[in-house]
C-alpha cells in the first residue's frame, strides 16, 4: 500500500475517531482493499498522537469486531500498519449494531477514548455500500446526542436515506456519495480538512485578497503597502475609482449532472458576493456552454447583487456536449464587445472535463486583448487545457479539485483584483505630484509678488 506523504500543516483539534467499515459480502475483496487504502490516506494527513488524534477502527458485517481500540496506537506508522491487515467479515449488514457498538465500546474510555469535554471531538465516518438490516435511524439519534458527530460515506447502490438519517446536520456536510470503491480516494483531502484546525494561511484556505495573519484556529486579513482594507475585511483598494466587468463562462454539458450543476450556481454567487456590484463598479455576466452557446444574462443588466444572484439561481442546465472553445470565442466576441470601454475585464472560466473543440485561438485572443483570465477545473479537467486559459502567473489564474463540494475553497481563494499590484501608488502618486505643482505654483507667485515689491 503506497501512500503520499502529508504536507504537515494539519494541527489536529484532540479528537476521538473512530472509522466504521461495511465489510459484508457486496464488498468484494479487492473493494475492502480501496477502502483500507481510503482509512490509511486520511490517517497519513491528520496529526496522530495521545494528545491530538487518537485513531480506532471498527469492521462490520453481521458481527461487528473492534479491529483498531483508540488506545492501541499511538503512532501513524503503526496504525497505518494495523490498518493494512484488516480482513472482510463478508457476510449480512448490520450497521446500526455497528454504531450502537462504537457508542458504547469504541468510544468507551476503557478502549482509550477521552473524557467527554468540549475541547475533544467525537467523530464517526461510516462507510457502507448496502441497505442496513437493522435499524439505524433510532441508534444514530442516540450517538448523535451522546456528542457523536457522524459522517457518512456511500458507494454504488447504497441507500441514500438510510445515509442521511445517520448523519449529522448539516447533511450537506455530512453525507458523501461515491459510485464506486475505486474513486473513494476522492474524498481522502475533504476528511483530512475536516478533521484539522490548519493553519489556514498556509494551506491556502482563506479568502484575503494579499496578506493573511495566522491567529489560533482563524485568521485576520491585510493589505501590502499602499493599500486599504475594504470594509468587507478581506478585499484590499488602491484606487476607489475601480471598475470591472466580469463574465463567468460556465460548462453545462452532460459530466456535471444535475445535483453538481445546482453546487456550481452557489459556487457563482459565492464570488459575487466578494463582488462590489453596481453601476459604476462591478457588472457580472453569465454565459452557459454544452454542445452549444447560450447568454444567461449580459453584462451589466442586474446592477445589484440580490438580482444578480437570483438570474443564477434560475440558470437550467444545458447537458450535452464540451464546446469550451467556442464559449471562450463567444466570450470574446459578444460579452466582452459589448462592454465598457476602459474597465478591467476579467473571465472565470469553470470546466469538469476535455474539451470537444479547439480552445488556443480563444484562449490566445482573451488575453492577448488584455483580459484576465481565470480557469476552474473539476473532476475530468484536463489541466494543461486550463493553463492555457489561465493568465500569468497560472498559480494565481488556475485552480483545480476533486470533488464539486470542495469548490467552495477555490471561491475563497480566487481573488479578482481591481487594481494593478505592480503599481500600488499609481492614485496616490497622481494626488502627490498635484499637491507639487500646487506647492511650486505658490512659491513662484510669492517670488514674483517679492519682486513686484522691490521694482516698485
Amino acid at each position: 500500500m503506497k501512500l503520499s506523504s502529508s504536507a504537515g500543516l494539519c494541527k489536529t483539534r484532540p479528537t476521538d475517531l473512530v472509522f466504521i467499515i461495511d465489510s459484508s459480502r457486496s464488498v468484494r475483496p479487492s473493494e475492502f482493499e480501496q477502502v483500507k487504502v481510503f482509512l490509511a490516506k486520511v490517517i497519513e494527513g491528520l496529526d496522530v498522537g495521545p494528545n491530538a488524534t487518537r485513531v480506532g477502527v471498527v469492521n462490520y458485517a453481521s458481527r461487528v469486531k473492534n479491529e483498531v481500540s483508540l488506545k492501541t496506537h499511538r503512532s501513524k506508522p503503526a496504525l497505518v500498519k494495523a490498518v493494512t491487515k484488516i480482513e472482510p467479515l463478508s457476510t449480512g449488514t448490520m450497521t446500526g449494531l455497528a454504531i450502537q457498538f462504537a457508542q458504547n465500546v469504541a468510544f468507551s474510555e476503557i478502549e482509550g477514548a477521552r473524557t467527554k469535554s468540549p475541547d475533544i471531538s467525537r467523530v464517526a465516518i461510516i462507510v457502507t455500500d448496502g441497505r442496513p438490516q437493522d435499524n439505524v435511524r433510532d441508534v444514530a439519534q442516540r450517538a448523535r446526542e451522546a456528542g457523536i458527530e457522524i459522517f457518512a460515506i456511500g458507494v454504488g447502490r447504497v441507500d441514500m436515506n438510510t445515509l442521511k438519517q445517520m448523519a449529522s446536520d448539516p447533511l450537506d456536510d455530512h453525507v458523501d456519495y461515491v459510485e464506486s470503491y475505486s474513486v473513494i480516494e476522492k474524498l481522502t483531502k475533504k476528511f483530512q480538512e475536516a478533521l484539522c484546525v490548519s493553519d489556514l494561511c498556509a494551506t491556502g484556505d482563506h479568502d484575503c485578497e494579499q496578506v493573511c495573519i495566522s491567529t489560533p484556529g482563524s485568521y485576520k486579513c491585510a493589505c501590502k503597502d499602499g493599500f486599504t482594507l475594504r470594509d468587507d475585511g478581506r478585499t484590499c483598494s488602491a484606487c476607489s475609482n475601480a471598475a470591472t466587468d466580469v463574465v463567468f463562462v460556465i460548462d453545462g454539458s452532460k459530466s456535471v449532472r444535475p445535483e453538481n450543476f445546482e453546487l456550481v450556481k452557489k459556487w457563482i454567487n459565492q464570488i459575487i458576493d466578494k463582488l462590489d456590484v453596481s453601476d459604476a463598479k462591478t457588472h457580472v455576466g453569465l454565459v452557459q456552454y454544452s454542445s452549444s452557446v447560450r447568454e444567461e444574462f449580459p453584462l451589466g443588466r442586474y446592477n445589484n447583487k440580490k438580482d444578480l444572484k437570483d438570474a443564477v439561481k434560475k440558470m437550467a442546465y444545458m447537458e450535452r456536449g464540451t464546446m469550451t472553445g467556442q464559449a471562450l470565442n463567444f466570450m470574446v466576441e459578444n460579452s466582452f464587445g459589448r462592454s465598457r470601454p476602459g474597465v478591467a475585464k476579467v473571465g472565470i472560466v469553470f470546466t469538469d472535463g476535455r474539451s470537444q473543440d479547439y480552445i488556443g485561438d480563444a484562449a490566445k485572443k482573451a488575453k492577448d486583448n488584455g483580459y484576465k483570465m481565470y480557469a476552474v477545473g473539476v473532476g475530468n479537467a484536463v489541466e494543461n487545457e486550463l493553463k492555457e486559459i489561465a493568465s500569468e502567473p497560472t498559480a494565481d489564474h488556475y485552480f483545480y479539485t476533486a470533488d464539486f463540494k470542495t469548490m467552495n475553497q477555490i471561491a475563497k481563494k480566487l481573488q479578482i483584483n481591481f487594481c494593478d499590484e505592480e503599481k500600488p501608488c499609481e492614485c496616490d502618486s497622481l494626488v502627490k505630484f498635484q499637491k507639487k505643482v500646487e506647492s511650486a505654483l505658490q512659491n513662484m507667485s510669492k517670488r514674483i509678488a517679492l519682486l513686484e515689491n522691490k521694482i516698485v
